[in-house]
């Protein structure tokens, strides 16, 4: 079939401009699979980020009294959220573009803000970031914003993420772990449990990393998503065989996080009980944050949601070949209101805000050109919600090599950073590497956006600083001062 752009003809390929982008149902139905394939594994790693983490209470996302109790119910709010706004972008902004909860962010939700409040506290604060979204994309205020932080500050949060993404996935295989205070040693963390790798769980993630390098670098499409199943199955057949179970203190060698066994019904209606699970003011009055703290938990998720989309789907229009002379995609603003209600829908559903996706670009590369793509996508994601109760079955072993993979991948726009500009280099540098260090996005942010207003100011270039990264940055200042402040006041 010819790539010739014709004219819009009427019904579905009309409503869509398929033939006017030089495409076909078929090859927009291909590449809807496609990018299903590359990024369907949200569903597996997002409830592994946010399963087994205590908020303040002690209770665990989706009600369970339970490490991972509310994995299956996570997994089918996770595939619903997607599903229906990667329809919603097809239909109403017909731009390939797929969403779902965001690697990230959602791990900033689970390790900055529920644990100091509680999980519907923590959600809260993910529909008050969406709602500020929406009401700067109506008003125009997203692209003052947008160009008021320089653009090296803004790689270089997405690199600190992916370093961050990263540490998570190999704390989590344990190929990382903390070294026990009964040592009395400086050096905080090591390799495996005792300086070196061992056990079977630790072998899995081994194999699963290097097949999921080998299948990415061979440019296999659903690379992430193999290495998941193949590696799942390895680890089932393990535990069958080998009996490791869970770990613990007197199984330091078991499984992380969640036991590979298959019992039950792989296939069954989905149960959506984090949706709603949300509390729009929660974290104002919560004890280990505090109205200020709550503040700059918004602003932090704000910031880490606001400058990817743009990005992402500027870099979807041009390898589409649908963006302007001025490098914008079509229907721009459309697309960025979805993506303002992703993060409004993903923090009402208790699953975290959802975010425009770059594997997207997997399905343009199979012909993509139109939102009929993403509609197909976004089906796709609606009837995984009936194949949920998998998840329980995939131990994180086997899902976080991913992790380490989209913490690479994020760590190539590193090049885009001139570390021969001290001014900009050394609060990049900052960003980048305190994020992982301190196990906080937020603080990495802050950390950059302070020491650039004052090395400007050093140098003598204040005025060259937007006034809205001097507030920016006295509000940070602050949340660093948090605790010296409040016990001044008091």
């Amino acid at each position: 079939m010819s790539d010739t752009k014709t004219a819009p003809t009427a019904g579905l390929d009309g409503f869509f401009k398929i033939s006017e982008r030089g495409s076909t149902v078929g090859r927009e139905l291909r590449g809807g699979l496609v990018t299903f394939l590359t990024m369907a594994y949200i569903i597996v790693l997002n409830p592994l980020i946010l399963g087994f983490v205590p908020d303040s209470t002690g209770a665990f996302l989706g009600g369970g009294a339970e490490p991972g109790s509310g994995i299956p119910a996570i997994a089918a709010g996770t595939a619903l959220v997607a599903g229906v706004l990667t329809i919603l972008m097809g239909g109403y902004a017909n731009f390939p573009l797929a969403l779902a909860t965001g690697l990230g962010l959602n791990a900033f939700v689970a390790n900055s803000i529920a644990r100091q409040s509680t999980w519907g506290a923590a959600m809260g604060l993910v529909v008050l970031e969406g709602i500020l979204i929406l009401v700067l994309v109506l008003t125009g205020f997203r692209k003052a914003v947008f160009h008021a932080v320089p653009q090296q500050l803004k790689v270089a949060i997405s690199v600190g993420i992916g370093l961050f993404i990263a540490l998570i996935g190999f704390v989590d295989a344990r190929v990382v772990t903390r070294i026990p205070d009964a040592f009395q040693t400086t050096v905080p963390v090591q390799l495996g449990g005792d300086g070196h790798l061992g056990g079977w769980p630790v072998l899995v993630f081994v194999l699963g990393l290097a097949l999921v390098i080998a299948l990415w670098v061979r440019q296999v499409r659903g690379a992430i998503l193999i290495s998941i199943v193949v590696t799942t199955v390895v680890a089932v057949v393990v535990e069958a065989v080998g009996d490791i179970g869970a770990s613990s203190a007197e199984n330091p060698k078991g499984w992380s996080l969640s036991v590979p066994t298959l019992s039950g019904d792989v296939v069954g209606l989905p149960h959506f009980d984090t949706l709603g699970d949300f509390s729009l003011f929660g974290a104002f009055g919560s004890a280990g944050t505090g109205t200020l703290a709550a503040l700059l938990l918004v602003f932090s998720l704000l910031l880490a949601d606001f400058f990817d989309t743009m990005g992402t789907m500027t870099a979807i229009g041009a390898e589409a070949g649908l963006n302007d002379e001025e490098g914008i995609p079509p229907h721009a603003q459309k697309i960025l209101v979805v993506d303002s209600v992703a993060a409004i829908a993903g923090g009402a559903a208790g699953v975290s805000s959802n975010t425009s996706y770059i594997e997207s670009a997997s399905g343009v590369g199979e012909g993509a050109r139109t939102g009929l793509a993403s509609v197909a996508t976004g089906v796709l994601f609606l009837l995984a919600t009936f194949f949920t109760p998998l998840v329980a079955a995939i131990p994180s072993e086997a899902a976080v090599p991913a992790l380490v993979l989209v913490g690479f991948l994020m760590m190539q726009q590193v090049t885009e950073i001139d570390w021969r500009d001290l001014e900009v280099a050394i609060p990049a540098f900052l960003t980048v590497v305190l994020m992982p260090f301190t196990y906080s996005i937020s603080v990495g942010i802050g950390a950059g956006f302070v020491a650039y207003v004052f090395i400007k100011a050093v140098v003598g270039k204040a005025r060259e600083v937007h006034p809205l990264m001097w507030v920016v940055a006295a509000l940070f200042v602050v949340y660093f001062a948090y605790t010296p402040i409040s016990g001044w006041l008091s």
